[in-house]
């Protein structure tokens, strides 16, 4: 029988998957599929970067689009530890990753061959991955690791997403084996298919959701995740139900949408909260219902369980259930489950349901509050306040262009103020909420929609993080916008230290004698090659978002500079960081202790950053 190399099986079997991509960096212990790889150049691509994390997050960013595990190839050691954070991020958000890592020659280990980490067990060093992915390989048997490709790829996609680690000791690359042995690999189905709920379920969710007065559908990432936005505005707009939604869940309908009532928690809207504070029954659609969405559960500011029947729909089980009592829990796939929940609710109700009332009341909501921020918005002081920015970025992009935000106001601003219109436009890093993410997923989501204008919105603090996704767009021909909305600060932090201590200390840009600093990244980019501007009034942002678009359209990557007013985000919602800041007599141990008045009190001075 034929033999080859396991590295050109492993290539040959990629490329029969229809990965297009391998993300990575080089070290010695992977120049084995380094050489496979560029035998077979024209089949796949693989995409040098100037550091592990920015692979791993652009590798993030094409699955986000594609749906379907991205491949990411990195080295032993400190290639490990780089390609943490951004396979953190990939799993905290349910996004299918396959991490490939090469490893020191399993016939050293325990001998401290060169980057060996093995501090607690020889042979060990892939556990530095094990804490955030769903599985680790190690691979002593050259002759398994077509079982393991399978069964890697199908974990990753399957139920929740996530990434999973295939640790190669580098001698496994240049061993020989029987081709034959990779014949299951041919056979195997690339498709899991995913599960509707149970019928009981379904049938007692539409039960309830029919028999309601005042019910809210809260819908998180797992709608987009699910690709399940269609069923959802189905299934809303035949019993008229208010949507509600999480950070995550931007865009899963459009924030547009009569029944869409805007995004929970910390950074909501009063408006929203009104209705899910008020509501007799919830449906958690695909969501934790985490902190940030949930105002750090204190009763009565977001959600109120005291008053509210809670049901939770989730293809994880350990959510369901996890921070609020449910009546029905269901596990499932959202686009199947809304689909059988629908059906259930036209049997109980055939006519569905009509509530002009409420739309009304939902388009004077949103009315008035663009009406508030109409002023700041069409502010022309310079540097930009960031609503200005928004405002000018709304205008300039077609509206399905894809963006990723990174952290501070172009993630939580956006997601409060920026509507966005069609499913899978918008990606957040919203469980890891990593600074540095936009700048590099945004390559990979070009890479994924090369059709698409495929813009970041990060502050100066988050591009700082790793500039050298500028090296990879060049290199590699990625025509992406980077906006850096530039305040010399971590800004988010600089407000949230400042409303509770009056300090700006150690969030703040400066030089030793205390001037305000910033780099040029316009000038950083220009020195890597990338087109850039640097505004110098608020007139000129317009016309440079639409010269980095021509530029984009033409096959080449710009980066847009915005000196900005560092003003903190509106914060209708609590959160219990700043009550541990500032004690209160309302608050002990994250839980509110009092009422007034028969109703549980929000800590007065937990929205104390509201603008």
């Amino acid at each position: 029988m034929a033999k080859k190399l396991v590295s050109d099986l492993m290539v040959d079997y990629l490329v029969r998957r229809g990965e297009k991509y391998v993300f990575g960096l080089c070290g010695h212990t992977v120049i084995g599929m380094l050489d496979a790889l560029s035998r077979r150049e024209k089949d796949i691509t693989y995409i040098s970067n100037r550091h592990e994390a920015v692979a791993s997050t652009a590798a993030d960013g094409y699955a986000r689009l594609t749906h379907k595990a991205s491949v990411v190839m990195c080295h032993l050691g400190p290639g490990l530890t780089n390609v943490l954070t951004g396979v953190a991020n990939a799993s905290f958000d349910s996004i299918p990753m396959v991490v490939i890592a090469g490893d020191v020659p399993s016939y050293y280990y325990g001998r401290d061959p060169h980057q060996e980490v093995n501090m607690h067990e020889d042979g060990s060093q892939y556990k530095i991955l094990e804490p955030v992915v769903k599985r680790a390989w190690r691979i002593d048997d050259p002759e398994a690791l077509p079982y393991i490709m399978d069964k890697a790829f199908r974990l990753a996609e399957s139920g929740r997403p996530g990434p999973v680690l295939i640790d190669m000791p580098m001698d496994m690359f240049s061993r020989e084996v029987e081709e034959e042995l990779w014949a299951r690999t041919y056979k195997d189905s690339q498709f899991t298919y995913r599960p509707a709920i149970d019928p009981t379920a379904a049938k007692t969710i539409a039960e309830k959701l029919v028999n309601a007065k005042a019910p809210v559908l809260h819908a998180g990432g797992g709608i987009l995740l699910s690709q399940a936005s269609e069923e959802l505005a189905a299934l809303a707009e035949f019993l008229d139900l208010p949507v509600s939604r999480t950070l995550a869940g931007q865009g899963c309908i459009s924030d547009q949408h009569p029944l869409m009532i805007g995004q929970t928690g910390f950074w909501g809207l009063e408006f929203t909260h009104k209705l899910t504070n008020n509501a007799d029954v919830i449906l958690g659609l695909g969501t934790r219902f985490a902190e940030a969405d949930s105002s750090s559960w204190y009763q009565g500011v977001t959600f109120n369980p005291d008053t509210t029947e809670f049901m939770q729909v989730d293809i994880d089980p350990y959510q369901i259930g996890k921070n609020y009592p449910v009546s029905v829990g269901a596990v499932g796939d959202l686009k199947i489950a809304l689909g059988q929940i629908l059906d259930e609710v036209k049997k109980i109700c055939p006519e569905g349901k009509n509530n002009p009332a409420l739309r009304d009341e939902i388009a004077k909501a949103k009315a008035d509050f663009k009406k508030s921020n109409e002023a700041i918005s069409n502010d022309s002081r310079f540097p930009m306040t960031p609503q200005r920015i928004l405002r000018d970025v709304k205008e300039a992009l077609p509206e399905d262009a894809v963006i990723f935000t990174d952290v501070g106001w172009n993630k939580n601003g956006v997601a409060q103020e920026y509507d966005i219109t069609i499913p899978g436009t918008i990606h957040h890093s919203s469980g890891l909420a990593t600074m540095g993410f936009g700048a590099s997923a945004v390559l990979g989501g070009k890479l994924a929609a090369p059709d698409k204008i495929c813009v970041t919105l990060t502050g100066d603090g988050g591009f700082g993080v790793n500039p050298t996704c500028l090296a990879t767009a060049v290199e590699q021909g990625i025509a992406c916008t980077w906006v850096v909305m530039n305040n010399s600060a971590f800004g988010t932090i600089a407000g949230l230290e400042n409303g509770s201590y009056g300090t700006f200390f150690g969030t703040k840009f400066k030089t030793p004698n205390g001037e305000s600093y910033s780099p040029s990244w316009a000038g950083v980019a220009k020195a890597y090659g990338v087109e850039s501007v640097c505004v110098q009034s608020a007139e000129e942002f317009l016309p440079a978002m639409k010269k980095a678009i021509e530029a984009n359209k033409a096959g080449r990557p710009f980066l847009v500079e915005a000196p900005m007013e560092n003003i903190v985000v509106p914060t209708p919602g609590c959160w219990n960081i700043n009550d541990i800041y500032k004690p209160n007599e309302f608050v002990k141990e994250g839980k509110l202790v009092e009422k007034k008045d028969g109703q549980w009190v929000a800590p007065s001075h937990s929205k104390s950053h509201k603008g």
